[in-house]
């Protein structure tokens, strides 16, 4: 049986195709389009036609390309620059009429659960208590769990492209040093009880998921990812300390010419240093594992474990009139 997901990003339409005997998603083939909504889309506004014109055509793209390599039908979800969104139900329905994919919002809570599902599998059972963060666009994941699922998650509006529209002017020039300190102490403010939480529980184990931290380990001296996905790669906390510094003073046009930072992303990638190490550091966090799974492992692993009626459930909450916002922090019942 092969499944495939369907992850539509602020940045990009990401494709995994995946075969699913034995309970365990081995890709078989992955591919991504560059969407870059976030330059489109500020936060909480609208997303433009032109833009939905853009996402309804890289879903069609990769709905066919997963229907190339075997999989029927595709799991197919948007983050938080769609979710925010107040024509979220219009760009959702555009993209079902016109493609026949059911595009749903998935809540940030459900985003850090199975971002969190895909890290301990991949981490395994000796990495104990495990401590989880994942940079977005629109928001920053946090969990804590001793199981298969999180005891507690916060989605938290800290992605990196939303802060970069609302602290630094969309990130093209240096920072200010007051830009920074207002962008700092919002940081702060927000993580401040699920730090808390975290540095209460003691984790073992820390790792920490997305491209924005796959790219910030590379700047701190991490293999590059040609190394593939089981070379272990992580990061420090004095590291990315000094890596703020360093991308402060430069324009993106030079960011994208330092280790790991791409073009696409050298805008946001001061906030998203500013996030990472702000979090290690209110979290009591020295040094953080790079886990290469993530939240398409976790939709795919759930589907495995749970079949095609929990996605089904995933797409009605997509329908309501509400959007389905972060939330500040959430017990949830983390059975192994």
């Amino acid at each position: 049986m092969r499944i495939s997901v369907v992850d539509v990003g602020s940045n990009t339409v990401r494709l995994v195709v995946a075969d699913a005997e034995g309970g365990v998603p081995l890709p078989v083939h992955t591919a991504k389009w560059r969407l870059r909504l976030s330059e489109w889309v500020r936060p909480g506004g609208p997303v433009p036609q032109d833009a939905v014109e853009r996402l309804v055509e890289a879903v069609e793209q990769a709905a066919a390309t997963a229907a190339r390599w075997g999989a029927a039908e595709s799991l197919a979800f948007a983050t938080a620059v769609v979710r925010g969104a107040p024509n979220r139900l219009e760009v959702l329905r555009a993209v079902r009429t016109r493609t026949g994919v059911e595009l749903c919002t998935l809540p940030g809570e459900v985003e850090a659960e199975l971002t969190f599902l895909g890290a301990r599998r991949w981490m395994g059972w000796r990495a104990g208590p495990l401590a989880l963060l994942d940079i977005g666009g629109g928001s920053l994941e946090v969990a804590f769990g001793r199981g298969r699922l999180p005891d507690f998650v916060a989605s938290l509006p800290l992605g990196a492209g939303r802060l970069t529209h609302e602290f630094l002017d969309g990130g093209q020039a240096p920072a200010t040093p007051e830009q920074l300190k207002a962008l700092r102490r919002r940081v702060r403010h927000q993580l401040r009880d699920a730090a808390a939480r975290i540095r209460w529980e003691g984790p073992r184990t820390a790792v920490v998921t997305s491209r924005t931290f796959q790219q910030l380990a590379r700047l701190c001296g991490a293999a590059p990812g040609r190394h593939g996905p089981f070379t272990e790669r992580r990061l420090r906390r004095a590291d990315l300390r000094e890596a703020v510094g360093r991308l402060a003073r430069l324009p993106a046009a030079r960011r994208a010419e330092l280790p790991g930072i791409s073009a696409p992303r050298a805008a946001q990638s001061l906030a998203g240093a500013v996030v990472g190490y702000t979090a290690m550091k209110l979290t009591g966090l020295k040094t953080v594992t790079v886990c290469p799974w993530a939240i398409r492992e976790g939709v795919l692993l759930r589907h495995i474990e749970e079949g095609p009626s929990w996605w089904a459930e995933m797409s009605r909450l997509s329908e309501e009139d509400t959007p389905p916002e972060p939330v500040p922090l959430r017990i949830a019942s983390g059975t192994a």
